[in-house]
């Protein structure tokens, strides 16, 4: 399978841009141009390898990992270090344990900013009031 970057990036679920800033961090590699006669000619190409890889990107972005911890991970991925992926999976749970954390302080914060708000008519909201704050 050959695809162009158009196809590559609609097959991922991104634009153009975003396989191009991969590319530029060093995430998915730059294919040579096929044909073409010098400067700009040619289309480049990327197979199926290509589309595992943005996949890849996409999956661990989703799971929260940033896109350095993401090149590490593909590093990872050639040595078989096992211990460091996991290093990298438990910080990462407890980043998002600590997400957790906050925002179910801020949702009990809310919860009780729109209780004294249905409480009462009078006076300034007091959900407005706290963001104003």
């Amino acid at each position: 399978m050959q695809l162009t970057i158009g196809k590559l990036a609609q097959a991922g679920g991104v634009g153009v841009e975003t396989i191009r800033y991969y590319q530029r961090r060093g995430l998915l590699a730059t294919p040579a141009r096929s044909g073409g006669d010098g400067w700009g000619g040619g289309v480049r190409r990327y197979d199926e390898g290509d589309l595992r890889r943005l996949k890849f990107i996409r999956a661990a972005q989703g799971a929260g990992f940033t896109l350095d911890e993401i090149g590490e991970l593909l590093a990872l991925e050639a040595s078989d270090d096992r211990v460091r992926v996991r290093t990298l999976a438990r910080q990462r749970i407890e980043h998002l344990d600590e997400k957790i954390a906050q925002m179910t302080a801020t949702r009990a914060a809310l919860a009780r900013l729109a209780d004294q708000c249905a409480a009462s008519d009078k006076g300034p909201c007091p959900i407005l009031a706290a963001f104003e704050a």
